[in-house]
């Protein structure tokens, strides 16, 4: 039964990863990446790591995203040359 879902989460995880790759914009790529560390945390979960897919629910996909994002806004578009 949970082959199912399994086999589901990693497609997700497979077309996620290809579409961060190869969008151009930086806060897209980051959202993706978020979304990828939120597939991933789901499926340590369905797999029976509960423990490793909190830690990568809260690690991967919270407090990165928000510091990756935090950052892209920080940056300016031009170089100072």
């Amino acid at each position: 039964m949970h082959w199912e879902i399994e086999i589901t989460l990693f497609i997700v995880l497979i077309l996620v990863a290809l579409i961060s790759l190869a969008v151009r914009n930086l806060l897209t790529a980051v959202v993706t990446l978020t979304v990828f560390s939120f597939a991933a945390a789901l499926l340590y979960v369905v797999m029976g790591a509960i423990d490793v897919g909190f830690t990568e629910a809260v690690v991967g996909g919270g407090i990165t995203g928000v510091l990756m994002v935090v950052l892209i806004f920080k940056t300016s578009r031009r170089s100072s040359d």
